[in-house]
């Protein structure tokens, strides 16, 4: 088998480790459009943030050399990336993929599993790719083969929602972020918001490797208190003094950040189907504001009462608008 990754981060370096180590032959795609070549590829993985999967494509289309016998799998975080790769190489080309082991880099530069979890694929067309699956279950990986490729992409939104856009605007890391009581339940409120986005899309959620999505879903729709109390306890374990993804990317000055694909998209999604969705739309346009204008963080940081007062804002102008 021949593997072509686009995307050379820690996702895409701990993938390709994994499969060279089983003698799959990987080739990762070079920096730039012009020093890309053809590849026989069997298997195309992108493993870019979600705003560069255009430019992803662009690099697909140059070098997979036999596109119509190769599988594309996505792996990347939020929702959208899979409906571009399907636009451009066919749907039953396409299979969407989660990734929920935690994966950072050693001393070394090298990509390492900080804890358990696996991978969920779910083909989005009519092929199953049986051999795709047991191929990755070869490594060791925990695999989940998932039907529905739509709960699979949102479950796995689900998980990457919480305590990030949030941390990433107060410049605060989950440990301390979990006892701004005021801040932490307007999370559970986010959570909510998306879980009644999916019912309107008619999306179930499922568990994922090692991740109960399901029972997220049920601890935030306890009273607030006890929904706190609960939510509190597992970030803290779970992410503790890791900073969450946005966060990263706001302390390196990227002018671009996935918040489109995961509170942006859980917005767009409840606009268009009439729920609402406050928390989730002032998360994406004021972490989309401080990305585009840093000076505005200064705002924000440590300052949990700004952001509420932004949210509750955000409820009087959808009220407003409802009675207009």
């Amino acid at each position: 088998m021949k593997v072509y990754i686009v995307g050379k981060g820690a996702v895409g370096t701990y993938l390709g480790d994994l499969l060279r180590a089983v003698s799959v032959d990987v080739c990762y795609a070079p920096r730039t459009l012009d020093k890309v070549e053809p590849y026989d590829a069997d298997v195309a993985i992108v493993a870019t943030k979600a705003y560069d999967t255009d430019g992803a494509i662009e690099t697909l289309r140059k070098a997979i050399a036999y596109p119509e016998k190769c599988v594309f799998v996505s792996p990347q975080n939020g929702v959208g990336n899979e409906e571009k790769l399907a636009v451009a190489f066919g749907a039953d080309n396409v299979v969407a993929a989660a990734l929920t082991t935690p994966v950072g880099r050693d001393r070394d530069g090298n990509a390492r599993a900080t804890k358990d979890g696996g991978l969920a694929l779910a083909p989005i067309g009519s092929n199953a790719y049986n051999w795709l699956s047991a191929t990755f279950a070869s490594t060791g990986l925990v695999v989940k083969v998932v039907e529905d490729w739509r709960s699979l992409k949102w479950s796995k939104l689900a998980l990457n929602v919480v305590a990030n856009a949030s941390c990433a605007i107060l410049n605060v890391l989950p440990n301390r972020f979990v006892h701004f009581d005021k801040i932490f339940t307007l999370e559970i409120r986010m959570i909510r918001e998306v879980r009644a986005v999916m019912q309107a899309l008619a999306i179930e959620p499922i568990d994922l490797p090692r991740y109960p999505v399901r029972a997220l879903f049920g601890v935030a729709n306890l009273p607030s208190p006890v929904a706190r109390t609960l939510l509190a306890h597992n970030i803290a374990g779970a992410r503790g003094t890791k900073p969450p993804s946005l966060l990263i990317d706001l302390r390196r000055s990227k002018p671009q950040t996935e918040v489109d694909v995961l509170n942006g998209a859980v917005a767009v999604a409840g606009l268009e189907h009439r729920v609402p969705v406050p928390v989730n739309a002032v998360y994406a346009r004021v972490l989309n504001d401080i990305a585009h204008t840093p000076p505005l963080w200064a705002k924000y940081r440590e300052h949990p009462d700004r952001l509420e007062a932004e949210v509750e804002a955000e409820v009087k102008r959808a009220k407003v608008l409802a009675r207009s």
